[in-house]
C-alpha cells in the first residue's frame, strides 16, 4: 500500500484592492537561485503546516515568518497567515537587522486584517 502525501495547504498571494501583489512582485526581483530557495522552503511549508522552527516562527496574534537564509548575507522573510483553509503571503523582505522591521510587521498585520474581514 501506497503512503499518501499530506494535503497540500494552498497558498495564495496578498492582493491590494488595485490588484497589486507584492509578495510576488518581490520574488520576482530576486535572481533565480534565491527565488528556487524561497519557493522550495514556501512549498515545504505548504505540505507539513503548521510548521516551527527552523523554517517557520511565530510572531503572534496569527501572523508567522517563514525563514529562509539564501547565504550569510542574504536572510529572506515571507510574512504569512492562515486563514479559512490557506496561507497568505502578506510581505517579504530581506532581512539585514536581527529583528523583523517594526514597518514590516505593521505591514504585514494591516494586510492580515484585511484577508481576515474579507
Amino acid at each position: 500500500m501506497r503512503r499518501s502525501e499530506p494535503p497540500k495547504i494552498p497558498l495564495v498571494s496578498y492582493r491590494s484592492d488595485a490588484g497589486a501583489e507584492p509578495v510576488r512582485d518581490w520574488l520576482k526581483t530576486l535572481n533565480r537561485d534565491h527565488r528556487l530557495v524561497v519557493g522550495a522552503d514556501l512549498l515545504r511549508v505548504q505540505y507539513r503546516w503548521p510548521v516551527g522552527m527552523p523554517l517557520c516562527r511565530s510572531l503572534g496574534g496569527g501572523l508567522w515568518e517563514v525563514r529562509t537564509t539564501q547565504s550569510s548575507k542574504a536572510i529572506a522573510r515571507v510574512l504569512v497567515c492562515f486563514h479559512d483553509g490557506r496561507l497568505y503571503a502578506l510581505h517579504a523582505f530581506v532581512k539585514k537587522m536581527q529583528k523583523a522591521p517594526p514597518s514590516a510587521l505593521h505591514i504585514a498585520r494591516k494586510r492580515m486584517k484585511e484577508v481576515e474581514n474579507g
